[in-house]
């Protein structure tokens, strides 16, 4: 089970159990924020042209996701200097419907700034981690519909650059999406 780190304003992760979502929302406030912001990615039972999905299962490039984590909350920090904390942590493994899959949660004094570095946390970590999703349904089973292109946050300018990562878990996989 993941656990808050013991120092420190970020807690970043990757796990197969289950998300202490609840601990997470708990963890990142502070004195000093009045703005909590969680985001709750769950599984759900459809996806385009996909009735009945029942299950997820989720595979990441476990050595780069820790650092692609760190730069995202780094480039949050650079955009929101007076955020609280960070909380970042994904699934891999089977993931039910109605489970998280992904939670991200951001304190900062105001909730400006806490809503605009959620959205970015969650719309960075879908194009620059490499986690991809494999879908179970009534007709079959197969990675995600859409085509990703993993990328670097690029902190200079706060775009997104190409990555040298592959597309998909070996061997290769074209489709994939969260």
């Amino acid at each position: 089970m993941l656990a808050p780190p013991d120092t420190g304003d970020t807690w970043l992760g990757l796990s197969s159990d289950p998300l202490p979502s609840a601990e997470m929302a708990a963890w990142v406030v502070l004195p000093g924020c009045g703005a909590v912001v969680q985001f709750s990615g769950t599984a759900r039972d459809h996806s385009t042209d996909r009735p009945g999905v029942d299950l997820l299962h989720y595979e990441a490039y476990e050595d780069q996701v820790e650092p692609r984590l760190r730069s995202i909350a780094a480039e949050m920090r650079a955009r929101w200097d007076d955020l609280g904390r960070v909380a970042m942590l994904h699934r891999v493994g089977p993931v039910a419907v109605g489970e998280p899959a992904v939670v991200v949660a951001v304190s900062s004094p105001h909730r400006d700034a806490a809503f605009e570095a959620a959205r970015f946390a969650i719309d960075t970590l879908k194009t620059t981690v490499p986690i991809w999703k494999r879908e179970r349904w009534q007709g079959g089973e197969s990675w995600g519909l859409e085509a990703q292109h993993i990328v670097d946050v690029a902190a200079d300018t706060g775009t997104a650059s190409e990555a040298g990562v592959a597309a998909g878990p070996e061997p290769a996989v074209a489709e994939s999406a969260r």
